[in-house]
Order: structure tokens, then sequence, then C-alpha cells
């Protein structure tokens, strides 16, 4: 009888969680001689590592199909004919929402120690935020108006029906949070983070060279991520960034670095770098042969004839040769007409460091060229193109031969139309993009570049999926809450635009 009543109780909380809030069921195995409450800091690694190596699994799984980066010779999973099945969405939403609640958690706790630690719980006031900010942020661009301003809220609150926010809505809070934790940085670069006892539980950015050094990275990394958002729903002019629309504050952003920092090089980067078959930051796919990892696929045409067009070196750290050359196959095949195995994932990612990228300095140099070419801020497009390229390349540990940017397929084109100029910007931060969670796929919503190569075999009317399905439970547990979301965004399916898409 015991172990049923801790079953119903395991199942009650998946389900309440599976809605966006947290009924902990934590309390079943409590240690009475343990401390009640956990510091803010040892919350950190764990829910951050949780976060990226799921990121990268589904990036796997469901971005690389779709986007066309690898294809499955199968049947069976067929997302790469824009085939997704509701069941796909509870394994992100659900984890999404489990770390959510330890960084909400972290930021309390900080919140509450702040009269006594006042430094240090401000850095990790902001911490917390920044990363609420980007688990919030791929919620809601993967499913559009999510559970927010009262999700997360099941133990303190025992909110277990939360209601769903507009998109615009919840853009507007994000902005609102990363403007606080630049706020809170900005003048701790003196202080002390971590003590001598404490080194360690940053791993993403602990192994700066000082503490200064530390902080000031976590400020680039939340101003960097601002200026992807606020990029994200540049077209809405509805999107207000601490009173300002988009296309002004990435302005302000941009020319204002002391105020607003960003990153410089590759070097300040947000990767968790990941440790191969050692824990605590073992890769997701330790575990994996080079059979399971490839999973009965092979790479796509469009990923490996463009990698092959640009003579980019990262082919061959990414990609096998197929009877001494590489070679993709199609995406969207018809049903039945499975092509032959070709060139598959290079083995060696299984047990790669840089998978645990979060966003990188190439990305931003994107961001800034496509935001000159729209002449957002000031400057040339191609100067940001070109740094772009580089760091691109230089992040795989790869140097840049002197003629590649000048060569007929690099070489930015600034006489051509805007289209153009956004085709080679965005084709480029595409493979910047590589296992990066959703980030090619949401650019490709939000720009429709690169241009893909339709397959014949598509279902879904050929349109690639703006959004996934809420999950099963949510659609049962939280009905009435879910019906008025639908009422709102549009019929739970894949063609139902998010707010910010315009394409």
């Amino acid at each position: 009888m015991k172990l049923i009543k801790k079953f119903i109780l395991i199942a009650g909380c998946f389900s309440a969680l599976a809605m966006g809030c947290t009924k902990n069921y934590a309390e079943l195995n409590e240690n009475p001689n343990g401390v009640a409450v956990a510091v803010p800091e040892r919350l950190l690694n764990p829910a951050l590592y949780d976060v990226v190596q799921r990121n990268i699994n589904r990036s796997h799984r469901i971005n690389n199909e779709l986007m066309q980066v690898f294809v499955q010779r199968s049947n069976y999973i067929e997302i790469q004919r824009y085939i997704v099945r509701p069941s796909e969405s509870d394994y992100m939403w659900n984890n999404w929402y489990l770390q959510k609640t330890n960084f909400a958690d972290m930021y309390n706790l900080a919140k509450a120690n702040v009269a006594v630690v006042a430094s240090q719980s401000k850095a990790y006031m902001a911490i917390a935020n920044i990363l609420d900010v980007w688990v919030s942020s791929l919620l809601t661009d993967t499913y559009g108006d999510v559970p927010y301003s009262k999700a997360n809220l099941g133990k303190t609150d025992n909110i277990l029906t939360p209601k769903f926010d507009a998109q615009k809505d919840i853009y507007h809070d994000l902005f609102r949070k990363l403007e606080e934790s630049n706020t809170l940085l900005t003048g701790l670069a003196s202080t002390q983070l971590l003590t001598t006892q404490q080194k360690g539980l940053d791993a993403l950015y602990g192994s700066a060279a000082s503490p200064t050094a530390e902080l000031e990275l976590w400020r680039k990394f939340g101003n960097s991520l601002y200026l992807r958002l606020l990029m994200r729903v540049s077209a809405k002019s509805d999107a207000i960034a601490n009173g300002k629309t988009p296309v002004v504050k990435i302005n302000e952003v941009v020319t204002n670095p002391t105020l607003y920092p960003i990153f410089t090089s590759n070097a300040e980067s947000a990767i968790l770098r990941l440790t191969g078959l050692t824990y605590p930051l073992r890769s997701p796919f330790a575990g994996f042969t080079t059979t399971d990892y490839n999973s009965a696929g092979s790479l796509g045409e469009f990923f490996v004839n463009t990698l092959k067009e640009y003579g980019d070196p990262r082919l061959a750290l990414w990609a096998t040769r197929y009877d001494n050359d590489y070679v993709g196959i199609p995406s969207g095949y018809q049903v039945g007409q499975i092509p032959p195995a070709r060139s598959t994932l290079n083995p060696a990612l299984i047990l790669e460091p840089l998978l645990g990228n979060i966003m990188n300095y190439a990305e931003l140099q994107f961001i800034l060229a496509e935001a000159a070419l729209k002449g957002y801020i000031p400057g040339t497009p191609k100067t940001y193109y070109d740094l772009g390229v580089k760091a691109g390349i230089e992040h795989w540990g790869l140097t840049m031969s002197s003629t590649y940017l000048t060569s007929d397929a690099i070489a930015y084109q600034s006489a051509g139309s805007q289209d153009q100029q956004m085709e080679q910007i965005m084709a480029q931060k595409y493979f910047t993009l590589f296992y990066t969670d959703f980030e090619q796929w949401f650019e490709y919503r939000r720009t429709g570049f690169p241009t893909l190569l339709p397959g014949t075999g598509l279902a879904n009317g050929g349109k690639m999926p703006s959004r996934l399905y809420y999950p099963v439970l949510v659609q049962s547990l939280n009905r009435a809450h879910y019906q008025e979301a639908i009422a709102n965004q549009g019929p739970d399916d894949l063609n139902s635009k998010v707010w910010w898409q315009t394409q």
C-alpha cells in the first residue's frame, strides 16, 4: 500500500509539472538531517547542465531533421517530412519547466539573502535571471503562448493549472529581467562572487581568471542574449523593451558598450564545455555507439553541399566520407523511397565539448550584420559578416585561410539586394548554430533563410512547422486554460504562427 501511495504522489506531481508548474515530490525522500533550503549557487550547475544536455538531445532529434542537417532513413520517425507527433512535445516542455523552477528558486533564495551578502546575492539574482530568460525564451519560441506569470508556483502557491500568457507579454518580461540583470551586475565587477569553497559551482564562467572577469562574462552573455531576443521580435513594433521598440533598443545596446557590454571574442562565448565520458558534465551521447548516434540516417544534401560549396573546413569535423567524398541525401523524400545511406555525422561529435554551445560570439556577429544591413545600427554588414565567418571557423579550433573571405562562394555581396545579403548572413549563421538547441529552426521561421531544398514527399502541405503541439497532458489536465490559449493564438497545430513570426 505504501508503494502504491508513493506512485500516486509521483504520478500526480508529474502531471502538475507537465502543466508548467511545480508540485515537487522531493519531500518523499527528505533527509531529516539535511539542510532545509539550498543555497542559490548549489542550484546553478545541475540545472544548467540538465537544460544543455537535453537541448543537445532534441536538437539532434528535432531541429537537425527539420533544418536538413540530418535525415532519418526510416518510415517511423518522419520529422524531416514535417510529421511531428504531439508526443514529441512532452520531453522539452517538462524539463524546461523543471529547470525554470530551479532558476526561479535560485533568484528568490539570493534575493532573500541580499541584506546579508549584498554583492554575492545580487550576482546570483542576475545569473538566475539570465538563465530563466534563456529557458523561457526556448519555451515560448517553441510553443507560442505558454504558462509564465503563474507558472512554477505549484509548490508555493498551489497553482496547478496556470494560465497561458501571450507571447508578447512574456517577451516584455524577458526584456525586463535582462535589464535588471545588467543593472545588478553593473558595479559588482570588483566583488568576490565565489569564495574558495564555492569554486567549481559555476561551470559556465567559473574558470575565468578572476571573480571580476567572471561577473563581466555573465553580464556580456546576458546582453548578447538580449540582442538575440530583440532581433527575434524586431519586426514587431508593439514589442517593448524598457520603454523602447526593439529596433531602438538594439541601437542603444550596440552603441553603448560601457552600459551594455557584449561578447568581444570567441573566448567569451557561453559554452558549457562537456567532459566526454566523465561526470559531472558528461556528453548526452556518451553511451551511444556510432550506429546509435546516426540512427540509420545520413546527413542532408543541403547541409553537405553548402559546406562543400563554401570550402568550409568544418565539414571534415562534422561529417564522414562516403566513397572518398562527402555526400548527403535528400530531405523530405517520398514515402517508401528511402535513399541509400551516405555521409553521416562524425562519431567524434559524440564526445565533443563544443556541443554544449548556448550562444557564441560568431552568432552575435551575424546578429549585428543583420542589424547593420537593416539600418538598426551604424557600420557595414560586411564588417560584421566577415568577423562572424572567421569566428565561426575559429570557434571549432580551425584556421581560416587568408583568401577565404574573398573566395567567390564566401565574399560578401554588398551590391546585392537585401534578400540576397540576408541569404548570405543567415546561411553562415545556420552553420554557426550547429547543435544549438532549436535556434536554426527559430531563425528560419523568423527570416525564411537560408533557402532549404524542399523534398517532394513533404507532409503538412509542404510548410515548415511554425511551432510544436502543446503536450497531451496539458490538453487534458489544464483544459480550460489550454482552450483559452488556442482561442487567442490559433489552433493547436503545427501551422499556427507565434506572435513574432512573419514568415
